[in-house]
């Protein structure tokens, strides 16, 4: 929000420094005053420097909608968090989904700086063998893709998320084979270390198994 309010300022600044020397570009010896090119140069140019985050994000937020949706099944929309959002955070959670009147999840997350950078920086990259905390940012998307879904319960939303993180990574451009790579990463060395609201019933035969062939747990997955 600020960085918009501050492009939109700068934006602003031009065009009155460029509307004041068009009612004034003569003097009163009927000279013309030389275009201020330099002050509205420099207005756009900080506006500029301003929009290329912005345009970056958007696309960011962009290709993560698209994925997330085609978990959930309809759209939704994802929120990386900025630089101003995360200075007065002071929550641990990687992303969250607000609850609507009723108790019923939004269909809207935002997802925390960290994880942001760690799937712009995987988008970016080979997908080959992605850093422990990249795969936990594609997961942390599932998750959240989950709970718009309608799932409330953390350890459903959690097994439904790892059965689920291979399409994701797929969804988001990754191959078969690396999206089940990922999904397994996430499942043998993260899953077992959550903490225990997250876990339970998760597995093969579990209360939360919906044998989806993309399932970290099935054979040849």
């Amino acid at each position: 929000m600020l960085l918009t309010l501050t492009l939109i300022g700068f934006l602003t600044l031009a065009a009155v420094v460029s509307i004041r020397w068009v009612l004034r570009r003569v003097d009163a010896l009927g000279r013309v005053r030389a275009f201020p090119k330099i002050r509205v140069g420099l207005c756009l140019a900080l506006a500029l420097s301003c929009a290329v985050p912005l345009w970056t994000q958007a696309r960011l937020e962009g290709r993560l909608e698209r994925a997330a949706s085609a978990m959930v099944g309809a759209q939704v929309q994802v929120h990386c968090q900025t630089f101003g959002e995360a200075f007065v955070d002071l929550g641990q959670e990687l992303g969250y989904v607000a609850w609507g009147p009723g108790g019923v999840p939004e269909r809207a997350t935002v997802i925390k700086r960290g994880p942001c950078a760690d799937l712009r920086s995987w988008l970016a990259s080979s997908k080959d063998a992605p850093s422990r905390d990249q795969v936990v940012a594609v997961h942390v998307l599932t998750h959240e893709a989950m709970h718009m879904a309608g799932l409330m319960v953390e350890a459903e939303a959690e097994c439904a998320a790892v059965q689920r993180d291979a399409a994701m990574a797929v969804a988001l451009g990754a191959s078969a084979a690396q999206g089940r790579a990922l999904a397994q990463e996430y499942w043998s060395t993260v899953y077992p270390a959550m903490p225990a609201d997250y876990r339970g019933g998760c597995g093969p035969g579990g209360t939360y198994d919906e044998r989806l062939a993309t399932a970290p747990w099935q054979t040849g997955s």
